[in-house]
């Protein structure tokens, strides 16, 4: 029998074409940023809202580590095919928290040199330059954990006349030969190497600087809905499949029910008897919050006759419902953290079906949807019901995912994730007395994947309610304002 000898490697053309294109035209690429600084910057400070500082980063095509470098991770790896731009990058960057390897980024060999896994993927302008793009989505899963972001970043198709141009006349600098990809094409290839997006982008009108009208149609024109389809650059940001997502959870995470109470005396009996059981370790949280009934005393009493129910109750140190949720979420021992009112609008017994999306790798964040059913009686008046679909429209545009119902109060997430989010809490700042928003715009800002699990929403059988409409509603407004200049007007 003859020995099998392996097959010598055969050279991709279109590959040494673009190695020889970016090596040989290095100086010109790195003057042609200079004098678009503009267009660069803008696209870094998107970069830099999407990506949190101190997260590990992989850059494929990072050319000079311009971009990454100004993400300040805890640990950047950037990985190109061009040895002149990478010997840039590590005189201009290189330390022990930033490398950069040279190689072509779709080679397992090279990224298995990058280590990993990374919380964050970037492929700015580079998949355009890939020989198949599939097989290289498909060899991230290698440099991936469950938790991480591929985030994949190009030109608009609809550009591509007006760029062609731009290279005939010398404002742009001439490219090499590239496949331009519309995102529909690029989400199948993520479909199809077990990747799930989680949402979409699009930026920049007007990519060349002109004073005042440049940031106006960049910032505000450019991202309103419609305007935003005529952007220069789209953007596409996925997780791993749900499957990734379960393999790496437990079986049965443990559960930490946080219900925050405020007058609702009447409420506490009927809550713990319909509350189900939960995985063993779990827990239920009840914050009171400086009530003027006998709220303290029934609970007391509760946990008193239930020593067999794994109840804590908590003194809220401050006032409102979202320093009672953050309070509580600080104390929370279990693996998902989960708010539960107490005047029972959404039902205990919802209690496992959220959980179960979360566990099932659905999602990262469920949310409350009450706009699905009937509901009883008054347990929406239609001011209320008006205005919370008014607010979903807004939030769905603001977050970049569907979210139905922003002022439901169950919202479920993985402790991590909150702890992360938590962690990130200055880039908005102490401005949610809800808590449901804080957690919204957070999860948003870590590109979470939100899920809406459709509810039941029942009428208060025991006081009043805490919210104010005309009040909190105006309070709504402009905590949407604030979230839209963090979030989309950027």
């Amino acid at each position: 029998m003859s020995e099998r000898t392996e097959a010598p490697e055969v050279a991709d053309p279109i590959l040494d074409e673009v190695r020889r294109f970016y090596e040989g035209h290095h100086d010109g690429i790195e003057a042609s940023r200079r004098k678009h600084l503009y267009f660069h910057d803008y696209l870094t400070r998107i970069l830099r809202v999407r990506v949190p500082e101190g997260l590990r980063v992989l850059d494929l095509g990072c050319g000079s580590g311009h971009a990454l470098a100004a993400l300040k991770p805890s640990l950047g790896v950037g990985i190109d095919i061009s040895a002149p731009a990478v010997r840039t990058a590590r005189e201009l960057y290189g330390s022990e928290t930033l490398r950069f390897i040279e190689g072509d980024v779709a080679d397992p060999t090279v990224l298995a040199q990058a280590g990993g896994p990374f919380d964050v993927i970037l492929l700015v302008n580079v998949v355009t330059h890939l020989t198949d793009v599939q097989a290289t989505l498909e060899a991230l899963q290698a440099v991936s954990h469950s938790r991480t972001r591929v985030l994949i970043y190009s030109y608009s198709r609809l550009w591509q006349p007006f760029l062609r141009l731009g290279e005939m006349l010398g404002v742009k600098y001439r490219q090499p030969p590239e496949a331009w990809l519309p995102p529909e094409e690029i989400k199948n290839m993520l479909s199809l190497a077990d990747f799930e997006v989680v949402r979409d982008d699009a930026h920049i009108l007007a990519p060349l600087w002109f004073p005042l009208v440049s940031n106006l149609l960049n910032r505000y024109i450019g991202r309103l809905p419609i305007m935003d389809l005529f952007s220069l650059m789209f953007g596409i940001i996925a997780r791993p499949a749900p499957a990734r997502t379960v393999a790496e959870r437990p079986a049965r995470p443990t559960v930490s029910v946080v219900i925050p109470c405020r007058n609702e005396a009447g409420h506490i009996r009927p809550l713990v008897d319909r509350l189900p059981d939960l995985p063993a370790g779990s827990e239920c949280l009840f914050v009171e919050g400086g009530s003027t009934d006998d709220t303290e005393d029934v609970i007391r009493q509760v946990m008193a006759e239930r020593p067999d129910r794994p109840f804590r109750l908590l003194k809220q140190p401050g006032r409102g419902k979202g320093d009672a949720v953050r309070y509580a979420f600080a104390q929370a021992r279990a693996d998902i953290v989960l708010i539960l009112d107490s005047d029972m609008g959404v039902a205990p017994e919802d209690v496992p079906k959220f959980v179960s999306a979360l566990a099932r790798g659905k999602g990262e964040m469920a949310n409350g949807s009450r706009m699905v059913y009937p509901m009883e009686g008054r347990a929406m008046r239609f001011l209320n019901l008006l205005a919370n679909k008014t607010f979903a429209l807004l939030f769905t545009w603001l977050l970049g995912q569907q979210v139905r119902d922003t002022l439901c109060g169950t919202k479920v997430l993985w402790r991590e994730d909150y702890e992360r989010i938590a962690a990130n809490r200055s880039y908005f700042g102490d401005f949610d007395p809800f808590g449901d928003f804080d957690l919204l715009f957070g999860a948003s800002r870590l590109n979470l994947r939100i899920v809406d699990v459709a509810v039941r929403y029942h009428e208060r059988q025991y006081g009043d309610t805490n919210i104010s409409r005309f009040r909190h509603g105006l309070l709504l407004l402009q905590m949407s304002g604030f979230a839209a200049r963090k979030l989309k007007f950027l």
